[in-house]
């Protein structure tokens, strides 16, 4: 099997689905060796903010000589970007190799489930040192949660989000986060929600709530853009400073300038386009905020795009204002909002984006989804 055609397999329909559920992905792995029970992971969780923490952790222990494995979703260009090791994409070989080898399980599983074993399989053969282990939806029966400890679990800022499974409510979605903490394993959290401390209670683990304060020398080495990374950087320098006290401030630094989480507020100045895959309304309230503080005097040219499944009327309240151009884009991806459904709920004048050229005279900013940005020309 190739590449090509182990994601044809991968993106088939009846793989195409969310079923959160521990049970089918333990009996695969568990016919695989059980490789997720020989890794060390630092495991992370939250609505916003969990894929920066994620990068800055990694590229902080990458910079400290740690052999660091990095699995993160969803992917922006190519499934191989969800399964790193010191920053470097699985290979496609070794991606197709992998996906036949938990495929010959014969125990049916979703796509998470699949990719979520062949990172195992993967940072096992390896011999990674630790794993920066991003859940993909809630926690506590995320595929991810299928390690039995971790060094420790880390909970960003939690919104309202995937509300159809996780919950209608910030506790209630708090709680769904909270299973991944593990026994006698801390948590680190910029989060004081009952849940969170109730379940590091019941599990004899170290509750620790961070303050979003970071020095700014500190912060300013920073590569990543956003008033919002400073709560992020927050949380990783705890990690960091609980689990890891050899590692030096230079080396942070150092790590800090090399961090890449591409798509992040990220500005291409010789097009003035920033994209943000921004995509609930806590993220676009934040997008918002970065736009006000960086870029106030400009005008704005707004494409967005976005999934059925998100709140997208509250999205566009929050970001558009009178005065800005709007586009919005239908893209091609199962549960996208059409161009009539979003336009229905638009609160400013909007034209529906058919690949129009994006000229600098405006500052440009694509967002709303992370799975339309991948199709667009800009």
């Amino acid at each position: 099997m190739n590449y090509t055609d182990a994601i044809q397999e991968l993106t088939s329909p009846k793989m195409f689905q969310i079923d959160l559920s521990l049970d089918r992905i333990s009996s695969a792995l568990e016919k695989l060796g059980n490789p997720q029970d020989k890794l060390k992971y630092i495991h992370v969780a939250g609505t916003n903010g969990k894929g920066s923490t994620c990068s800055i952790l990694a590229s902080i222990l990458q910079e400290a000589g740690y052999k660091t494995g990095l699995y993160t979703s969803p992917h922006i260009y190519d499934y191989t970007e969800r399964i790193k090791i010191n920053g470097a994409d699985i290979s496609k070989e070794d991606f197709a190799s992998l996906f036949e080898k938990v495929k010959n399980t014969e125990i049916h599983l979703t796509e998470f489930e699949i990719l979520t074993a062949m990172m195992f399989l993967y940072f096992e053969s390896r011999n990674v040192d630790i794993v920066i282990l991003e859940t993909g939806l809630g926690g506590r029966f995320d595929a991810t949660n299928v390690i039995k400890e971790n060094l420790c679990s880390v909970i960003t800022q939690i919104d309202l989000d995937h509300t159809d499974r996780l919950g209608k409510t910030r506790d209630e979605i708090a709680y769904e986060k909270a299973g991944i903490i593990k026994k006698n394993c801390p948590v680190i959290t910029s989060m004081g929600y009952e849940e969170i401390r109730d379940r590091a209670d019941e599990l004899d683990s170290m509750f620790v709530l961070t303050s979003p304060f970071v020095p700014q020398d500190i912060l300013e080495s920073l590569s990543l853009k956003g008033l919002h990374q400073s709560e992020n950087l927050a949380l990783a320098l705890t990690v960091i400073n609980y689990l890891f006290k050899d590692i030096d401030e230079q080396t942070i630094k150092s790590g800090l300038k090399k961090v890449k989480n591409p798509l992040r507020f990220e500005y291409f100045q010789d097009k003035n386009l920033i994209i943000d895959v921004a995509h609930n309304p806590n993220g676009i309230r934040a997008l918002k905020t970065n736009l006000d503080y960086y870029f106030p005097n400009q005008k704005r040219r707004f494409v967005f795009g976005c999934l059925k499944t998100k709140d997208y009327t509250q999205m566009m309240e929050i970001l558009f204002e009178p005065q800005d151009e709007v586009f919005l884009n239908g893209f091609d991806y199962p549960n996208a909002c059409s161009y009539e459904e979003l336009a229905q709920s638009c609160p400013v004048e909007c034209k529906k984006y058919e690949n129009q050229k994006l000229t600098p005279d405006k500052l440009n900013i694509i967002c709303g989804s992370f799975y339309m940005i991948g199709n667009l020309i800009f």
